[in-house]
């Protein structure tokens, strides 16, 4: 696929986001220009795509990703991404995401009960959602972690249809860093055009900034869908 040129994608920002400013700079190194959003206001200024980043919005009150599930902005957002607006939610955008129920399953405490920051090893399993289909099928990336309520977790009939409907699209490798059910690190939706991934991909897209440039695949897949007129 080729890549789309002119493509906008939108960052909010919400109270407390954190990496937001990382990730308009790794959609710009991917190709595409990044739209700022502001979690107070509704309108979505006619974005292709949507990324919630990192953070801690709300200052992580009441549970991760709660109170920012209500935002003006989001409102849209849900409404959007049910009739197939491509939205990616990276870390505390995951926990965003499961809040506003676009994602099942929830995302608790790390096992350890401890802030974690590392370089973490994953598996990208499904290559042909929105936001990975530039990826080789079971392709090993490192791209880093830093989070203290990353544990995946959903009732066992979910995780048996994320697991058959091929929705888990990224797992951990070598060690389970939060206790996540079976070694989740990212799903989707059922229609593949809204995804969550706990690890940071915004922090590996150029060199000597981050492990790799993994995480850039993530960005560029989104593009290549666009330029393709794929939707969900």
């Amino acid at each position: 696929m080729s890549t789309l040129t002119g493509a906008r994608i939108g960052v909010v920002t919400f109270p407390g986001s954190l990496d937001d400013r990382d990730a308009a700079r790794a959609i710009r190194i991917a190709g595409a220009e990044a739209v700022e959003l502001w979690h107070g206001d509704a309108d979505l200024q006619h974005v292709d795509a949507v990324v919630l980043p990192g953070g801690f919005s709300y200052g992580d009150y009441l549970r991760c990703g709660a109170i920012a599930r209500f935002a003006p902005a989001m409102q849209t957002i849900i409404d959007k991404a049910k009739q197939g607006l491509p939205v990616f939610g990276i870390c505390n955008g995951f926990q965003i995401l499961v809040e506003s129920h676009l994602l099942p399953g929830a995302l608790i405490r790390n096992d350890h009960q401890h802030f974690i920051c590392r370089d973490q090893r994953l598996r990208i399993e499904n290559t042909t959602s929105m936001w990975t289909n530039q990826f080789e099928p079971n392709q090993e990336i490192v791209i880093p972690l830093k989070n203290g309520e990353g544990g995946y977790i959903a009732d066992e009939h979910t995780l048996d249809m994320l697991e058959a409907d091929n929705r888990v699209f990224a797992r951990y490798l070598d060690v389970n860093p939060n206790g996540s059910y079976r070694d989740i690190a990212g799903i989707t939706n059922e229609r593949g055009n809204v995804a969550g991934l706990m690890p940071h991909p915004e922090h590996a897209v150029e060199p000597l900034f981050g492990p790799s440039l993994d995480g850039l695949t993530f960005f560029t897949s989104i593009l290549a869908s666009l330029a393709a007129g794929v939707r969900a």
